[in-house]
């Protein structure tokens, strides 16, 4: 039997993050290619360029688990039962021998619910990882409390008697009880077609929550440089950030290290810091959230991209998207594509929770010769080495992916 029919879920149908990005993007490839494509969100759908393009947008009509009461929250986020019964639903309308299910985000609304409902036709889903919830409690293996990269096991005692979360300990134990809800109805004896892991640094960290080999492929997510053309950086001066504005990014420690070295930034983003930032230091310009092509306007005025989030970014798209651009960056090794990325000699990595090993890079940057920087910029550009995938062959591997789980069904 032949891929007829994808079904795409996701929580979500509007575009505020990466897992839903690439979502709706395969949603859209896989239409403009020819097959019948049905997305499944726990929202209300509202996705206008998703049904303008003939696709089925099947909706909850339910709510983030933020937007919720608390205590509603908290039981629905363990096990909803209604979504499980929603899922279990859309699966007897569009079950048949040539569809295949692809399943990206799922904490905030459709709960670890959404694998039992899936369990029957799992020889035919995939599930996407794009970050670390399918087997850490708190989704990057990250010590918040002490700041710290984690290495327990996921769900040892030693696990779950660690206050590691961002709130407080009572939230760390509602987060123990999903992840054992997840454990539950997400069996590997089940056969699912695959985990989809977007870097191989991932891997082990999935391993060490019992997940076998067998079942996790590695496929890299695409990404668009920022500008059509080389960022000619050996001509620029300053550092530009990209993200949220929130402590666990690292951004307060990237201002105070300009500020200790004297040189200028730009934080392309929003989030909670930026009224702070905007009073502690105010030289450094904050832009709020732009459009990809205002962001590349000023990328296009940088040394170098700086990226210092404390947690183990399992793929930074801005990393990719800064470098397809012959934009240097200057990465925290807590990124799973530091090493890579210092190796090809796309810039240079640094301890984030060392303010010496900081400097020194910010440094590195203002202080390389003007051949240097540019040589990276170009090596960057035009390279051997790809940190991502382009869209096309990103969605190429997709239907290969799905091809083999119907014929091997």
């Amino acid at each position: 039997m032949p891929l007829s029919h994808v079904v795409v879920l996701n929580d979500s149908s509007r575009a505020k993050g990466g897992a839903t990005g690439l979502a709706i993007l395969s949603a859209l490839e896989l239409s403009a290619r020819g097959l019948k494509v049905s997305f499944v969100c726990g929202d209300a759908g509202d996705a206008p360029e998703l049904k303008a393009k003939g696709i089925d947008v099947i909706a909850a009509g339910s709510g983030r688990l933020l937007d919720r009461g608390r205590a509603h929250a908290m039981r629905k986020g363990v096990y909803d039962r209604q979504m499980r019964d929603f899922i279990d639903d859309v699966v007897r309308k569009t079950e048949g021998a040539g569809t295949v299910y692809h399943l990206h985000g799922w904490a905030q609304i459709f709960s670890p619910a959404v694998f039992a409902a899936l369990a029957r036709v799992a020889p035919r889903t995939f599930v996407h990882a794009h970050d670390m919830f399918l087997a850490c409690p708190n989704g990057v293996y990250m010590d918040y409390r002490r700041n710290v990269l984690c290495t327990r096991t996921p769900l040892s005692a030693n696990c779950v008697l660690t206050h590691c979360d961002k709130r407080s300990y009572a939230h760390k134990l509602w987060r123990v009880m999903r992840q054992r809800a997840l454990f539950r109805n997400f069996d590997p004896a089940q056969g699912w077609a695959g985990i989809l892991t977007i870097h191989p640094g991932m891997l082990p960290r999935l391993a060490r929550a019992g997940y076998p080999d067998a079942l996790m492929k590695v496929l890299r997510n695409p990404a668009t440089p920022y500008t059509d053309a080389r960022v000619q950086v050996e001509r620029n001066s300053r550092y530009v950030y990209v993200g949220r504005l929130e402590e666990d990014k690292g951004v307060l420690d990237l201002a105070r290290a300009v500020s200790r070295v004297g040189a200028e930034l730009v934080c392309v983003g929003d989030g909670v810091l930026k009224d702070r930032l905007a009073q502690e230091f105010p030289g450094i310009q904050v832009t709020g959230w732009l459009s990809k092509s205002e962001i590349g306007q000023w990328v296009g005025n940088a040394r170098a991209l700086v990226m210092p989030s404390h947690h183990p970014e399992p793929f930074a798209l801005v990393l990719a998207e800064a470098i397809g651009s012959g934009l240097p960056v200057a990465v925290a090794k807590t990124a799973l594509m530091a090493e890579e990325i210092e190796a090809a000699g796309l810039g240079l990595s640094f301890d984030v929770f060392d303010p010496d090993d900081m400097d020194r890079v910010i440094r590195e940057f203002r202080e390389m010769e003007e051949t240097t920087i540019e040589q990276m910029s170009w090596r960057c550009r035009e390279g051997p080495v790809k940190l991502a995938l382009d869209a096309g062959e990103w969605v190429e591997r997709l239907v290969g992916l799905y091809e083999g789980a119907v014929s091997a069904a």
